[in-house]
């Protein structure tokens, strides 16, 4: 089959490899649409993976060509999404049900083999049947919308309060649309690029600002997601909070991370409430966070295609990721289709 194959930073090859065979309990998915994740960005280009050569890319879709022994329910032919994580199901965390935080996972596109490729062997109890009708551009988002309500849920809106996101890509629009389906009647926008707080007016913002504005006292919020993982943003994120407020963390820093004191004084003043959120797992796994979100994106309710602004075959994946790293274009969600 064809693959990205990362040796190092920087080092995509699109090469020929062995096919995978499903192992007992795991099936043969044929991948029909995989999405970049922030995420595979540092991986691909600056910091690696915990094995290398390795395929990545997490966040797929596809169907079934072949079951490998002992698997039930599922039949050749049909639509899954994928939830990358496989968790060890023994420590301590996933005994609790938060696989999240599993002490000893492995996950498809960094620590195994992933879906920059033609074909992904994948257990079977990472599995969602998606409606044989939907489109698998759509089901391959469920990745990156679950986390978004992960996120949304550690400090959930109720009827009439603001939202606010700080970092309008696929994450936070994803952010964006939940905090309104829950009852935000005013969601609170804020990127660096003009072409980003577009796409969050049309995921439901209602007040959209670039970052180097600084956040107005008559539009503080209740919850605030920051969903870029920056010093700015950080600390942006933390003045947006209304007293009272909920900000949760999603972005994943690159560098360290360090509060300005305005920012600590308001943190302290406004009692303000700092959440992390990992990933987007829960019981019974993968959760309701996946669950729900794949019904949202074949319903409608949630929408999906507005973010793609790149779908391209798999063997433009490496002159992408130069783009990506050259920041030549603007992006949100890049698909390849392999």
């Amino acid at each position: 089959m064809r693959a990205a194959v990362m040796y190092k930073p920087g080092d995509i090859r699109i090469e020929d490899v062995a096919k995978p065979e499903p192992r007992s309990g795991e099936v043969l998915v044929h991948v029909d649409a995989v999405g970049v994740c922030g995420s595979d960005i540092p991986r691909l280009l600056t910091k690696g993976a915990h094995r290398m050569p390795l395929i990545c890319g997490h966040e797929f879709a596809g169907r079934i060509v072949a079951l490998g022994d002992s698997v039930a329910g599922f039949a050749v032919g049909e639509l899954v999404g994928v939830a990358p994580l496989i968790p060890c199901r023994v420590c301590d965390q996933c005994a609790t049900g938060n696989f999240s935080r599993c002490r000893d996972y492995d996950y498809l596109g960094s620590r195994r083999d992933g879906a920059y490729a033609e074909f992904v062997a994948v257990p079977v109890d990472n599995l969602l049947k998606a409606p044989p009708d939907a489109d698998p551009r759509a089901v391959a988002m469920t990745d990156p919308a679950s986390i978004a309500l992960h996120a949304v849920w550690k400090a959930p809106p109720t009827m009439g309060q603001r939202g606010g996101v700080v970092g309008c890509g696929p994450i936070g629009l994803f952010a964006i649309q939940w905090m309104k389906l829950m009852g935000c009647t005013e969601v609170v926008a804020y990127d660096v690029a003009e072409e980003k707080l577009a796409q969050a007016r049309e995921a439901g913002a209602t007040h959209t600002f670039l970052t180097s504005a600084p956040p107005s006292p008559e539009l503080l919020c209740d919850l605030v997601v920051e969903a870029a993982g920056v010093p700015a943003s950080v600390n942006l994120a933390v003045q947006l909070a209304g007293p009272g407020g909920h900000v949760v963390f999603i972005g994943i820093p690159v560098g360290d991370i360090s509060l300005d004191n305005k920012t600590f004084q308001h943190l302290l003043r406004q009692e303000v409430s700092l959440h992390g959120a990992w990933n987007s797992f829960s019981a019974p796994f993968p959760g309701k966070e996946w669950t729900v979100t794949l019904a949202a994106l074949c319903s409608g309710a949630l929408k999906w295609e507005f973010m793609i602004t790149h779908e391209l075959p798999l063997e433009d994946l490496p002159r992408m990721f130069e783009t990506i790293k050259g920041r030549n274009e603007v992006f949100a969600k890049v698909m390849f289709k392999p």
